[in-house]
């Protein structure tokens, strides 16, 4: 009897990414290159390895060094004394005083504007983006028509991994917003079908680059479409009080259709994520109808009381001091290297020795980590098939002696 043919199934978002990607993160861990096991860490940049070693890291996004101010160490012990570890509840049901407090404060940073704190920033994607394209935000209406997500192709990993969730929303796909005409291709499109678009960005690349945020938003302004910015990386680096890369892009304001998403675990040296709206009745559905924030717990006690510890250090200025230190470091590095790193001359932390094979990204990576220096190395799906990166995170921490140990070991590479 002949059996039917079955016909070959397309390959899944997960499918084709494991299939593309090489074995080049696995060599790296067991080459010791990443995935480093730190045991203790001295002031400053120096951490305590599980051989025993010291070594230099440029691994850490804590860019400003907040996470050892004695402030913050303080509030958390505080906290431990006063409430154990956890409060183990949905916020809508029992939260402690620190939360108000917090989002008060953000409030106070952000000129006005309502602040929702979450665990990370992925739950804020995972939250607050459903409702953004259901139209239940009372501040950002959606056409009859429905919504389209249109996710810029550099957009964090958090976000794209999203778009089959988006997809039971409204449509979902994908542009480049390094390509002039893919989003207003895209924009055209969705005017067409009677939806109203929201393009999801980065703000501070991970791995490199500037978003430009307020070109995205003109372009979007015309199709009456909302502008959703993942900011993790730039908040606290830059702005008045430290509100961050996009907030002062848009000129120390949050437009009428645009949502901030920004992270407390990175330079802000606490944990968390938080969304950032206009007005109270948004917050109100988010707390109502966000899942995470519905089903899930609030920060842990300790990190959430060091938040509001590092809030009121950006609010009363000494957060200004340290952008100052960390952008000093950027040119010194960008100097020593000779402009030759990504995002050279850019306010950005985030800096990457670009190589165009696997092979010599390695050969990076291990010449500094045999001189006791810590990088991220970075390979597929992360950059583009085939190439390497090692990225450097820098932070008001690093001392000009970190910089030039770095500097010299990368120009032994490049001239090897």
């Amino acid at each position: 009897m002949i059996q039917p043919q079955q016909e070959t199934r397309a390959a899944n978002w997960v499918e084709s990414r494991i299939s593309k990607t090489s074995d080049s993160l696995d060599v790296a861990f067991e080459q010791g290159l990443t995935g480093h096991v730190v045991t203790g860490r001295k002031p400053g940049k120096i951490v305590c390895l599980e051989d025993g070693t010291e070594a230099l890291e440029f691994v850490s996004c804590s860019y400003l060094g907040l996470e050892e101010h004695p402030a913050l160490v303080s509030a958390a012990e505080d906290a431990l004394r006063r409430f154990g570890v956890h409060l183990s509840t949905s916020r809508n049901r029992m939260r402690p005083h620190y939360l108000g407090e917090l989002e008060e404060l953000l409030s106070q940073v952000y000129g006005g504007n309502k602040a929702v704190a979450f665990t990370s920033v992925g739950t804020v994607h995972l939250g607050l983006l459903p409702l953004l394209g259901a139209g239940a935000l009372p501040s950002y209406p959606i056409a009859p028509g429905g919504s389209t997500f249109l996710v810029d192709k550099t957009a964090h990993s958090s976000m794209q991994v999203l778009r089959g969730v988006l997809d039971q929303i409204g449509s979902a796909r994908r542009f480049d917003s390094e390509t002039p005409d893919s989003l207003e291709s895209a924009l055209r499109e969705a005017r067409r079908d009677g939806r109203t678009p929201i393009v999801l960005i980065d703000g501070v690349g991970s791995m490199g680059g500037l978003i430009d945020v307020t070109g995205i938003l003109a372009a979007l302004e015309p199709y009456g479409g909302h502008l959703y910015i993942d900011d993790a990386h730039g908040i606290s680096i830059a702005g008045r009080h430290g509100a961050g890369y996009a907030f002062e892009a848009l000129g120390d304001r949050l437009p009428p259709n645009v949502v901030i998403a920004g992270s407390l675990s990175k330079a802000f040296g606490g944990s968390g994520g938080f969304a950032l709206v206009p007005s109270e009745d948004d917050v109100r559905m988010l707390r109502k109808f966000a899942n995470p924030l519905v089903f899930g717990h609030s920060i842990m006690l300790p990190l959430l009381a060091a938040n509001v510890a590092s809030a009121r250090l950006h609010l009363d200025g000494e957060v200004a001091a340290l952008q100052e230190r960390l952008w000093r470091n950027a040119e010194d590095f960008d100097a020593l290297t000779g402009d030759r790193l990504v995002n050279a001359g850019l306010r950005s932390p985030v800096r990457g020795a670009h190589f165009d094979t696997e092979a010599a990204a390695f050969r990076a990576a291990t010449a500094l980590k045999e001189a006791g220096v810590l990088i991220l190395p970075a390979f597929f799906p992360t950059v583009a098939k085939g190439t390497g990166l090692v990225r450097f995170a820098l932070s008001s921490l690093h001392e000009r002696g970190h910089l030039e140990t770095a500097a010299k070991i990368l120009e032994g590479v490049w001239n090897g």
